[in-house]
Formats: C-alpha cells, sequence, structure tokens
C-alpha cells in the first residue's frame, strides 16, 4: 500500500472519528500528494511520495516556528500538531552512526579526495540513504570528512 493509499484510509478514519486536525493535516498531504502526481505525469515512487512529505514536514516546523516567534501560541501548537501527523508517515531517521557509515561507503566508493568531489559524493550518499537521510545532515558528515 502507497502512503498515499494510506493517507486516504487515515483520512476516512479520522472522519468518522471527527479528529478535525488530523483531517485537515491528512487532506492537505494528500493533496500535495496528488499535485506532485498530476504534475508528474505518472504514479510516484516511494522516495518521491517521502520528499514530498518532507517538504510538507519543514513548512509545518518553520510555520510553527514563526508563529511562536510572532506570539501566536494556539495557531503555533496547531501546526506542531500537524507536523508530528506528517512525521508518523515518514521512516524513522537513520542514527549519525549509520549516517557516518554511508558517507564513509559513499566517499570510498566515489574516490573523492577533496571538496570538489562533495557533488558527487553527497550524490552517492543520497542513493544510499534511500531518502531516509535529510541533506543537510549528510551536507555537514560530508563536508567534515572531505576536509
Amino acid at each position: 500500500m502507497s502512503v498515499r493509499d494510506q493517507i486516504q484510509d487515515d483520512t476516512r478514519t479520522a472522519m468518522k472519528q471527527r479528529d478535525r486536525t488530523r483531517v485537515g493535516a491528512l487532506r492537505m498531504l494528500g493533496a500535495a500528494l496528488k499535485n506532485a502526481e498530476i504534475e508528474a505525469g505518472r504514479p510516484l515512487t516511494e522516495q518521491e511520495e517521502q520528499t514530498i512529505l518532507r517538504r510538507q514536514l519543514k513548512q509545518r516546523d518553520e510555520s510553527a516556528e514563526a508563529f511562536r516567534n510572532a506570539g501566536r501560541q494556539e495557531r503555533a501548537a496547531s501546526e506542531s500538531a500537524e507536523a508530528e501527523i506528517v512525521r508518523s508517515y515518514l521512516p524513522e531517521p537513520l542514527s549519525q552512526e549509520k549516517l557516518g557509515e554511508i558517507v564513509d561507503t559513499a566517499i570510498d566508493e566515489t574516490g573523492a579526495t577533496g571538496m570538489r568531489d562533495m557533488g558527487t559524493v553527497m550524490g552517492r550518499a543520497m542513493e544510499l540513504s534511500g531518502g531516509r537521510a535529510e541533506g543537510r545532515e549528510l551536507s555537514a558528515l560530508v563536508r567534515n570528512r572531505l576536509q
């Protein structure tokens, strides 16, 4: 079952339970996935779905922070709750130890010797992580290892 199908099923369940926060968050996720699928003109891969979910999570986190800074705690709490719902559909993030192993493998496979090879290493590391790692975390580790 794809993430999109799971979200549709969970939306129906949340509607029956009259959970407005969950229904709203799931509808937005479903719409984002559907729009991306229409734009692509084909069904999305699992990795593409995860990318969209990560983007939605980042938006919710940034919105919650902006509302907190503006003193709107109620809206910040709502955005944080939606972020948790989005997070529940993402795979468990990789540990720092596992990320380090992935970066080391990517460096070995690409034969990288310095910072000029960072793009190549990053591409391979992202492939090896299978979409379970944040780009900025990988980037920091790659930069640290190549310097």
